[in-house]
This record gives C-alpha cells, sequence and structure tokens, in this order.
C-alpha cells in the first residue's frame, strides 16, 4: 500500500500539496454543516459525525504535511523508472553474441582447406562434376612436373615395331618385352618377312614374354593383314587398326599416340587401378573408363595423360603396396592410407629411376637419361 502511494504522490507536483489542503478544509466545513443539521434531528449521531469529519480532516492535513516529503523521495526513484526502460535495449548490446555464434562458423569453415584430402576421402561421390574435372587435371599436371620425361616403354624405331611389341607386352612387363624384341627384330625386320615366318622359330624368340604360342599367331597374322590388306603399312586410323589379329583398342591407341602423334588414351591394368583409386571412375570395363576419363580431360592431353597415370603406377602407386608416404599427390588422393604412410618405408618400395634403378627400356630417349633415369641391361645381362 505505501508503494502505491508512493507513486500516486510522486506523479503530482509541486502544488499538489496545497490543493489537497485545501480541499480537504472545504471537506472539513461540508462535513460540520452536515453535522449539525444531524444534531438537529437526531443528538445520538452528532458525535459520531463528528468524529468521522475530524477524521477525514485530519488524514488529508497529514497527506499534505508528508506530500513534500514523499515527493522528493519518489523524485529520486523516477530516474530509476526511467532508466528501467533504458535497460531495455541491454538484450540489444547483447546481440552481439549471436554475432559471435555466427563468427565461429565461418572460422571452422576457413579451417576446412587444412585437410582437403580427407574432405574428398570422407565423401568421394559427393564430389561435384566441377570439382571431380579440377582435381582431376590438378592430379595430371602435378604428375607432369614429377615426370617430366614421361614416354613411351616400349623400344621402338617404326609403327610396325610399336605395334607388335605392343601385342606382346600383354601378360608381361615392358622391360621383357625390350629385351626379346631385338633378336626378333633383326630375324624378322618387315611385316613381309614376320609374315613368312616359322612359328615355331618365332615361338622359341617369344617364349620368356609368357604366351608363347598365343602371341607367335597374332604377331604373324597382324604381319599378314598389313601385307594383305595396307602394303606392309601400318594404317593411321583407329578404324583399321583394331580389325588387326591381337589388336585392340588399348594397342591402337598406344600407336596412334605415339607413332602418328594421334591422342589417344591408353587403359592398361596400371590405369584401370588408378583412376578407380582417385575416384574419376568407377567403371570397370576398359572401354567405359576410357570414355569416361576422356570427358574429364581436353583431346589434346590424352596421350601424355596416359603416360603420366601408367608411370606413376609401375613407380609408387602399386597394385597390393602403394608407396603413400612417398608420393607427390597424397594431398589429392581419395585412397591415400591404402599402401605405406611412413615416408622412410614407403621410400623403399619406390622403382625404377625413382629408386635408382634402371628403367624398362634399353634404348630410352635422352630427355630420361638427362633426367637421371638408367637404361636397362639386355637380356641375359647381370
Amino acid at each position: 500500500m505505501s508503494a502505491e502511494r508512493d507513486s500516486a504522490v510522486g506523479e503530482q507536483g509541486s502544488d499538489g500539496g496545497r490543493k489537497t489542503a485545501k480541499a480537504a478544509k472545504t471537506a472539513a466545513a461540508g462535513a460540520s454543516a452536515a453535522a449539525r443539521e444531524a444534531a438537529s434531528a437526531s443528538g445520538q449521531r452528532a458525535a459520531p459525525a463528528k468524529e468521522a469529519a475530524a477524521g477525514k480532516k485530519a488524514a488529508p492535513g497529514k497527506k499534505a504535511a508528508s506530500a513534500p516529503a514523499r515527493k522528493a523521495a519518489p523524485s529520486k526513484k523516477a530516474p530509476a523508472a526511467k532508466k528501467a526502460p533504458a535497460k531495455k535495449p541491454a538484450p540489444l548490446k547483447k546481440a552481439p553474441a549471436p554475432r559471435k555464434q555466427l563468427v565461429a562458423p565461418k572460422k571452422a569453415t576457413a579451417s576446412v582447406p587444412a585437410a582437403p584430402a580427407k574432405t574428398v576421402a570422407a565423401h568421394p561421390r559427393g564430389e561435384s562434376r566441377t570439382a571431380l574435372v579440377r582435381r582431376a587435371r590438378r592430379i595430371n599436371r602435378e604428375l607432369a612436373e614429377v615426370y617430366p620425361y614421361a614416354h613411351p616403354e616400349l623400344d621402338f624405331d617404326n609403327p610396325f615395331q610399336l605395334v607388335v611389341a605392343t601385342v606382346l607386352s600383354a601378360q608381361t612387363t615392358d622391360l621383357r618385352v625390350n629385351q626379346t624384341t631385338p633378336a626378333l627384330f633383326a630375324k624378322y625386320p618387315t611385316p613381309e618377312d614376320l609374315a613368312a615366318a616359322d612359328p615355331e622359330e618365332v615361338e622359341e624368340i617369344l617364349r620368356p614374354t609368357g604366351f608363347f604360342r598365343a602371341k607367335t599367331k597374332s604377331v604373324i597374322g597382324l604381319s599378314k593383314a598389313l601385307v594383305e590388306q595396307f602394303g606392309g603399312e601400318v594404317p593411321g586410323r583407329l578404324e583399321d587398326l583394331v580389325k588387326l589379329p591381337g589388336v585392340g583398342r588399348k594397342t591402337a591407341f598406344v600407336v596412334l599416340g605415339n607413332a602418328f602423334g594421334r591422342p589417344g588414351i591408353t587403359v592398361d591394368t596400371h590405369f584401370q587401378r588408378l583412376v578407380r583409386r582417385w575416384k574419376w571412375t568407377d567403371e570397370t570395363d576398359p572401354d567405359k573408363i576410357e570414355a569416361a576419363v576422356g570427358a574429364l580431360f581436353p583431346k589434346s592431353d590424352w596421350t601424355d595423360l596416359s603416360h603420366h597415370v601408367i608411370w606413376h603406377g609401375r613407380r609408387i602407386c602399386h597394385a597390393r603396396k602403394p608407396a603413400c608416404g612417398a608420393c607427390p599427390i597424397a594431398p589429392l588422393c581419395p585412397a591415400y592410407g591404402e599402401g605405406e604412410t611412413d615416408p622412410e618405408k614407403a621410400r623403399k618400395l619406390l622403382k625404377y629411376e625413382k629408386a635408382g634403378q634402371p628403367g624398362q627400356r634399353l634404348k630410352p630417349p635422352q630427355a630420361y637419361l638427362d633426367a637421371g633415369g638408367r637404361a636397362a641391361p639386355p637380356l641375359g645381362a647381370g
């Protein structure tokens, strides 16, 4: 009750006390007159009326007397009441708190690029087409810096020798083919010579390459086809090459890209393994792999891309135990960690020139030798 009166009094002006006192006196005079008139009618009611009038008169008098004092007190509280609304903006001042919450995600987002490989590795299938193309082309650029001397690893002097050597490279290494073909081409230098060869003699020469009977049949058969259908010359068109016995799209693109300078993608076992590890495609059929990967690169890059991928597969990204800890494109590889990640142990897994060992060619290009590569020894040496 006292708080309510303080509030009410606090809202009165400086003249409120005097007006209240005057009104009280007027009311008291009226009450006395009423009491006297009532006394004339009933003497018993005169005393209560006077007491009531006296009480009412005293009460306003006290209010009037105390009004200035109470007025001062609320006037001090009044600013507090006015300050209370001023505190309402306080939540607005706290508004930066949400702003801080907004900043936190920005910091988190900024830290994401610190581990891009993990992001790709964790969600390779969520990668957009554009991101895939960019990552694939970046891998190729990185490999081009690692293997600037990449070249076909079969020894050949002309398209005929290259097509024969490529057919012989099935199910064996290029090194073994390079160690075998010198004797073959020394005895049968042209398609006409090999087409007329004794199969048993050819088999004996090709025995080190494995599957020598089937390979003998293929190289003699393609030599006859070159003589009978193309005048002893290797055709420079894909549709003609694939008609030759033992020649598929892979062999045809090796010949087109390296003997005729026409772009093509060579999908051998190394190429298939790596493009799936890198999540360039999930296809397993060589023709579908060729189409899927070819769509990620300009046609002019196809031949060199094939060299880069195959070289990397032979030297670092092996089938059974990749040397992940020595891989130059590890941050871009979704399959990082499938192999040895310790740098020291990984370096022991490197092959050929990356391990200080000879390459696969007996007669490599000069650029390879200039880069520190070593020629392979002939068959039977060392």
